[in-house]
C-alpha cells in the first residue's frame, strides 16, 4: 500500500463533502482523509496501486481546490 500526502486548501466539512465523490471514484484509493486542524490542511491518501499524484491534484482542481504533493 502506498501513502501520498498533499498540502491543500480544504478547510472544513463542507469542503470535504464537495470533494468526496471525486476522491471516492479514483481507482485504487483505499482510504483518504483531510486533517483540517493542521495549518497546511494535509490530505493523506492510501492507495493499493501506484496512484499518480497528478490524478489526485486534478480531481481536486475540478472541484475548485488546490493540492501540492508533500
Amino acid at each position: 500500500m502506498e501513502t501520498l500526502k498533499f498540502k491543500t486548501n480544504i478547510k472544513c466539512g463542507g469542503c470535504i463533502a464537495t470533494v468526496t465523490p471525486s476522491m471516492n471514484k479514483l481507482k485504487g484509493v483505499e482510504k483518504w482523509e483531510v486533517d483540517t486542524t493542521n495549518p497546511d490542511k494535509i490530505l493523506t491518501v492510501q492507495a493499493q496501486t501506484d496512484l499518480s499524484p497528478e490524478l489526485i491534484i486534478s480531481a481536486l482542481k475540478e472541484k475548485g481546490y488546490q493540492a501540492e504533493k508533500l
